[in-house]
């Protein structure tokens, strides 16, 4: 039966000679492993791999079974064309960093129309957003914590859990400011960070991460983006 989805596409590897297997996050379906047939030819219409690149929104047609684990494609098209995301290395690289993540902590689970809203409106605010994104790889997993079920109420429950847990985190007044205002406030909001006390806060989430879901593990991407943004 052909279902109708939205989905943001996190990863995919190479299947057979010309084929891919996408993992896409979708809307009515949670997260889900799509074949995806004859992308990785020379005569694959309109680059249609370039669909599948990480954080790339879509709107599907698909064959979905509930007994099955692979899925596939009858049609896809992107529902927003990136202008900004993929092409300045700021933001491919906050990208590249929140695809791993998504990756690492989203299951194969029932659907969650509340997460899929806010990874939606994650991606859009970062394509569009022309200044005070610096931070936004930082805000976005606290935010995310919550859809995860362990989301902090305050910068103090953040510093208890990871004390608790034998992180050495002291975070300063203008720290804890910080993550009052990333926690209470919207995506975007201006918020003043050294780069020494981001990255600080950078290593503080992936430890807290690690202790609520242990198959976070190691973050491939982090000192790339610490390189990067500070």
């Amino acid at each position: 039966m052909l279902q109708k989805t939205r989905g943001l596409a996190l990863s995919y590897l190479r299947y057979r000679e010309t084929s891919i297997i996408a993992r896409i996050y979708t809307e009515e379906f949670g997260l889900q492993s799509y074949i995806v047939n004859s992308v990785r030819t020379a005569r694959s219409k309109n680059n249609k791999i370039a669909l599948f690149q990480p954080l790339t929104l879509l709107e599907m047609v698909v064959y979905n079974k509930h007994d099955r684990d692979l899925h596939r494609l009858s049609e896809v098209k992107t529902s927003y064309p990136f202008q900004s995301l993929p092409f300045e290395v700021a933001k491919s690289t906050i990208a590249m960093f929140v695809t791993e993540m998504l990756n690492k902590v989203l299951k194969e689970e029932a659907s969650s129309p509340q997460l899929f809203r806010f990874l939606v409106d994650s991606v859009l605010f970062l394509e569009e957003a022309r200044t005070n994104y610096e931070n936004f790889h930082l805000a976005f997993l606290l935010k995310l914590s919550f859809f995860l079920g362990f989301g902090p109420e305050s910068a103090r429950e953040f510093e208890d859990q990871l004390r608790e847990n034998s992180y050495p985190f002291l975070p300063d007044t203008e720290m804890e400011t910080a993550l009052n205002t990333m926690l209470r406030q919207p995506l975007g909001t201006p918020i003043k960070l050294h780069r020494s006390a981001r990255n600080e806060l950078l290593d503080a989430l992936v430890a807290y991460y690690q202790v609520h879901i242990d198959s976070v593990g190691e973050v491939k991407s982090v000192p790339v983006l610490r390189e990067v943004l500070g």
